[in-house]
């Protein structure tokens, strides 16, 4: 095995370095650009009970809705049901 010469190191240096300066900008572009995006707002949620009490108002909803769809079948059952005896 050959031991490497001076010139070759210099030249393996230089390829090197030109290698860390071009990673470098590659870098310096990316931050730039994260810099540029503009950042969604977020979520404001400060617990999870939040949304389980949210899901719990629909489900009462629902329920409330559903009770009242029955008393108004039930309403028209009966008024269905005098108009055909007069």
């Amino acid at each position: 095995m050959e031991p490497i010469q001076p010139q070759q190191r210099r030249v393996a240096d230089q390829v090197f370095q030109q290698s860390l300066d071009q990673l470098e900008d590659i870098l310096q572009e990316i931050e730039t650009e994260e810099e540029e995006i503009p950042q969604l707002p977020q979520l404001h949620i400060t617990n999870l009970s939040e949304v389980e009490v949210d899901q719990d108002l629909i489900a009462i909803d629902l329920a409330a809705l559903e009770d009242a769809v029955a008393d108004i079948e039930q309403y028209l059952e009966e008024k269905t049901k005098t108009q055909e005896k007069l």
